[in-house]
């Protein structure tokens, strides 16, 4: 048992959309992330994601499809601000965004099982998540 300094651990990585992880409870996994520009849309059939906002404003943008959706058709936009917390249910189609260049870091919150882009496969697409 080690306490864990997240700033000291986001020190330790550049690159952007590649998360690494900090810890494990149970079947879950504590995640960090810094991001910049637009992800992939995708979604997790089986797994909720809880994004924790450490710095900076995300975006999350949420299909049509989706509870989420406003009735005009378009995408549903929640803005996560610096100390603030959302939570993607199972099955809702999302996509992660930053606005002008802004570089975003993110706690994240997800079974150990969730894959980083669901069934979605990209250049973005992570299938190993370094420990640190």
């Amino acid at each position: 048992m080690e306490t864990i300094n997240i700033q000291q651990k986001l020190l330790s990585f550049s690159k952007y959309w590649h998360p690494h992880q900090i810890a494990i409870v149970d079947d879950m996994q504590v995640l960090l992330a810094k991001i910049k520009g637009d992800f992939i849309w995708h979604k997790h059939d089986g797994e909720d994601e809880l994004f924790y906002v450490q710095k900076g404003t995300l975006e999350m943008h949420f299909r049509p499809s989706s509870s989420k959706a406003n009735s005009k058709g378009g995408s549903k936009i929640e803005i996560v601000n610096e100390g603030e917390i959302i939570v993607v249910p199972k099955g809702v189609e999302h996509c992660p965004k930053t606005k002008n260049g802004e570089e975003v870091h993110l706690l994240l919150f997800e079974k150990l099982t969730t894959a980083h882009t669901g069934d979605i496969v990209s250049e973005k697409t992570q299938t190993h998540y370094p420990k640190i």
